[in-house]
């Protein structure tokens, strides 16, 4: 579904990626990790059209490498920005109502039968019960659930998601989780940015590692446990 090829991103005179390769299947979790500035959020960026970048992104055989993130995102791909980027004075709902196509006629069932307000009140009772109140007064775990189901409203084919798990208890880490192979079991591709590393080996069907802009690892979950080399060089701190 996605190809990424000789990827390089910049910011301004800052060169951060370096020739980065990388792949997502259809209905595959994907996770890319390194430590903080090895380039992983960039990379989301670049995908996106976020970020200046040279290279080849490829999804489903379209380069869309240079297209406006409003472009990117109607081909299909949904972005999860690690600052969560809720709309504060909106209500939960409104929120959710922002996500939608245009296609969609009624908010709690979807005219396309894809993701709707029902399936995010399903899957995350919380949001059901603050329907209502305004986003800005959630907790930092409310306002994740809130932002993944925002952009699920989209019907994206692939999901670009930025630490989705930072900072948040237990608890809601594994409901996050949870989502994630919930989305992966409709269809939806994942590109995950993660840096617990017990979550990605847990749910991904493979891995990248990123060090100094650069993949410096790719495998399966297995494939990573069996190399102490690399989590020692490249994620332990």
């Amino acid at each position: 579904m996605l190809e990424v090829a000789a990827l390089h991103a910049f910011y301004g005179k800052s060169h951060v990626l370096h020739g980065v390769n990388l792949s997502v299947g259809r209905g595959e979790i994907v996770s890319l990790l390194g430590r903080n500035g090895a380039g992983r959020s960039t990379a989301l960026k670049a995908i996106m059209g976020l970020a200046s970048a040279s290279g080849s992104v490829k999804l489903n055989g379209e380069d869309i490498l240079g297209f406006a993130p409003h472009q990117v995102a109607l081909n299909g791909i949904g972005y999860v920005p690690e600052d969560r980027a809720v709309f504060a004075d909106l209500t939960v709902r409104q929120n959710l109502l922002l996500g939608e196509k245009k296609t969609a006629r009624d908010p709690r069932v979807r005219a396309d039968g894809g993701f709707s307000e029902a399936d995010a009140f399903k899957l995350f009772p919380r949001l059901q019960e603050r329907a209502d109140v305004p986003a800005g007064v959630l907790s930092g775990g409310e306002q994740q659930m809130l932002t993944l189901c925002r952009t699920m409203m989209g019907n994206p084919r692939l999901l670009l998601v930025d630490e989705p798990t930072e900072g948040l208890a237990p608890m809601v880490v594994k409901e996050v989780a949870r989502f994630l192979c919930e989305m992966q079991k409709r269809g939806v591709a994942i590109l995950l940015v993660e840096q617990k590393l017990a979550i990605a080996l847990d749910i991904s069907q493979r891995l990248y590692v990123l060090g100094h802009g650069r993949v410096v690892f790719s495998g399966t979950p297995e494939e990573l446990r069996a190399t102490p080399g690399v989590r020692k060089e490249w994620l332990e701190v």
